[in-house]
């Protein structure tokens, strides 16, 4: 071995500045160097392996061996006392296997505990570091610490006050500020409930308006787009638009009473056939109006009035533009042809409701308030189910054709019997109308003579006959005979107290029903009667009479 030291080439140090490393002062004594020590590191003693041995840091050379030039006593007396020179070459960076660093390496540099960002930083910690310039060795950082073995610097007062190994409660929080922290979570506790609070008002009330609006965004709801109003001639809306401008309205004053009614026009001079029950107000002395469907008004007189028959035909003067209504024929009706009825129930004009025809040949009265007969109406009636309220009466019942099969006059109530001109219930669905071929004849009397007449076959009836069928009298209300002389019945062989059961082989049962079979035909019609008499059934025939109507 040499001496301890490698035999291969040595490592040149000059990677990294040794720290520390200071020049001696002109006052401070220099030994004494032989003459290849005085000429520098290119002059010095090869080693054993020939590598050159460079001065070191912070070390004084080796003493001059034999041969070498002798120090002065003074020399010897001013130099330091020398360390002992290591083994082996100083390791700056700890490189193994030599373990720690040389005796005269600098302590490594204290790691200090990192602040928090935005924290100012001590004075410990220094400055930070200048450029580097690529030439001069930079600085450490942070700067080196006084050399005081195993010595960490002061902590800081932000750092020193937490000891995370401390029993629970003794030590301090990192930082106080503000209120404490009990108030400071009862602050926070309130601010959440009160946000909860103003979520659910909020939610409450987005909530409504998505119910009541159906959203945000604005609702359109899909519409059919424009068509033709044309329709079928036989519909209810194609047959009510063909009869409307020929139904009027009328208001009717006079006698210390007043009444809304229904009427249609015949002709274009300006006749209205209506209910006599209608215009009963004014009949003496009174007023009449009369309001077309367009709107237009005029005034009206009274042509003529039957109360048997319960009609009355009124004209209007100066009104242009007329359109009658075509007439159709009752006979042809047949049960559930549907029907059309035009009117202005409880004074609501230009009404239209439509049903069917639920029967025919309704035997039915209507009236009679005077309490002497006179007044009583006797109707071979249509029933329809068609809706019919006060201030239909006089209306048009029309058919699919819009033509003119009758005209409503009455209606069965609940609570007040049959008869427009009483209560003032509502329909229950059983509505009567005049015939059309009873009323046309009778309307065509009383424009040509302001009269109608009655088909007659002379003959006084018991009304109060509890049998079946109709009972000859056994004489008059007067007094007289039951049996007009010289009468149709007279002709024909009737007696009082037969019992009349058949009119052209229908059957009645009451005086009123014969009554109402016989009206429904014409003055000079041939009828044939089946009677009862002494038990005994006989057939005889006769020509109706006529008489003069009221």
């Amino acid at each position: 071995m040499d001496d301890g030291k490698p035999s291969g080439p040595k490592t040149n140090w000059w990677s990294r500045p040794a720290p520390g490393r200071r020049t001696p002062d002109a006052t401070e004594a220099e030994p004494a160097l032989d003459d290849e020590a005085q000429a520098g590191p290119a002059a010095a003693t090869d080693g054993p392996s020939g590598s050159v041995e460079p001065v070191r840091d912070g070390s004084r050379p080796a003493e001059p061996g034999p041969g070498t030039g002798a120090q002065s006593p003074a020399d010897a007396v001013a130099a330091p006392q020398e360390r002992p020179r290591p083994l082996h070459e100083p390791d700056a960076y700890s490189t193994p296997p030599y373990g720690g660093p040389g005796p005269w390496a600098p302590a490594p540099p204290v790691q200090l505990p990192t602040p928090a960002h935005g924290t100012t930083l001590p004075p410990e910690y220094g400055a930070a570091p200048a450029p580097h310039d690529g030439q001069t060795p930079p600085p450490a950082y942070p700067p080196p610490q006084p050399q005081v073995p195993h010595q960490l610097p002061a902590p800081s007062p932000q750092w020193g006050q937490y000891d995370p190994w401390s029993a629970p409660g003794q030590q301090q929080p990192l930082t106080q500020y503000g209120e404490p922290a009990g108030k400071r979570r009862r602050v926070g506790v309130a601010a959440v409930v009160l946000l909860a609070f103003a979520g659910c008002v909020l939610g409450g009330a987005v909530g409504a308006y998505i119910e009541r609006n159906g959203g945000f965004t604005r609702v359109e709801l899909p519409q059919a787009g424009p068509e033709t109003t044309d329709r079928a001639p036989d519909s209810v809306a194609g047959i009510a638009a063909s009869a409307l401008p020929g139904v009027v309205t009328l208001h009717v004053s006079g006698s210390g009473e007043q009444g809304t009614g229904t009427g249609f026009v015949l002709d274009r001079s300006g006749h209205i056939l209506t209910n006599n029950h209608v215009v009963q107000p004014a009949s003496s002395s009174g007023e009449i109006s009369v309001t077309f469907s367009g709107g237009q008004t005029a005034r009206a007189k009274l042509v003529g009035k039957d109360s048997g028959y319960d009609l009355a035909v009124v004209k209007v003067t100066g009104v242009s533009g007329l359109k009658p209504l075509p007439l159709g024929n009752s006979d042809n009706v047949r049960v559930g042809d549907p029907v059309v009825a035009i009117g202005a129930p409880f004074d609501l004009s230009n009404t239209v409701t439509s049903g069917i025809i639920s029967a025919k040949e309704r035997p039915i009265t209507a009236g009679g308030e005077k309490g002497d007969g006179s007044d009583i109406s006797y109707v071979d009636a249509l029933q329809t189910d068609a809706p019919i309220n006060p201030g239909n009466s006089g209306g048009p019942l029309v058919d699919g054709r819009a033509r003119v099969i009758g005209i409503n006059s009455a209606i069965r109530a609940a609570d007040s019997g049959s008869g427009l001109s009483g209560g003032q219930s509502g329909s229950i669905g059983l509505g009567f109308a005049i015939p059309i071929n009873q009323a046309k004849r009778v309307a065509e009397e009383l424009i040509n003579s302001g009269k109608a007449t009655h088909p007659v076959i002379g003959v006084s009836l018991d009304m109060e006959y509890a049998g079946d069928g109709a009972k000859v009298g056994a004489e008059a209300a007067d007094g007289g005979p039951a049996v007009t002389e010289g009468g149709p019945g007279a002709k024909a062989g009737i007696r009082p107290g037969d019992v009349i059961t058949k009119v052209d082989g229908q059957r009645v049962h009451s005086g009123e029903e014969l009554i109402v079979k016989i009206r429904a035909h014409r003055p000079g019609d041939r009828l044939e009667l089946t009677l009862v008499r002494a038990g005994k059934e006989r057939t005889m025939t006769l020509a109706l009479g006529s008489a003069d109507g009221t």
